[in-house]
């Protein structure tokens, strides 16, 4: 029981790594490799939206903001629920909502200059 006690409190970053998460995780990340879906995605982080509300707010036509949605759909990275004749989309997950938000920061600190930030110093090795 103590195991699977300390197992729920180690984060994933310190779970061995299988190629089954690697598989799942670049699947994830080559998604969200199109600037549209990118911001398809930010754009949902905040709640859910209609087509319309979306389209109004990225740099494409509906057609293809409804393919890249279309296409998070069949990836179950949003959910679809019609209204009437509304299509409304949400994320599944935080996680989702996180990953963009750092891939932005990332993106931030690259285009304007700014050091990027470390979570643990690295120790410097003796020069031999």
């Amino acid at each position: 029981m103590r195991a699977r006690n300390d197992l729920a409190t180690t984060s994933a970053s310190q779970q061995p790594v299988d190629t089954e998460r690697l598989t799942v995780a670049a699947e994830v990340l080559g998604l969200l490799a199109d600037p549209t879906r990118l911001h398809l995605l930010r754009l949902l982080a905040t709640g859910e939206q209609d087509v319309t509300t979306l389209t109004a707010q990225v740099a494409a036509s509906r057609s293809s903001v409804s393919q890249h949605l279309g296409r998070l759909r069949l990836a179950g990275l949003v959910q679809a629920r019609r209204d009437g004749r509304r299509m409304f989309y949400r994320t599944t997950s935080d996680h989702l909502s996180a990953l963009v938000d750092e891939a932005l920061e990332f993106a931030d600190h690259a285009v304007r200059g700014i050091p990027h930030h470390h979570a643990r110093e690295t120790v410097a090795t003796p020069e031999h």
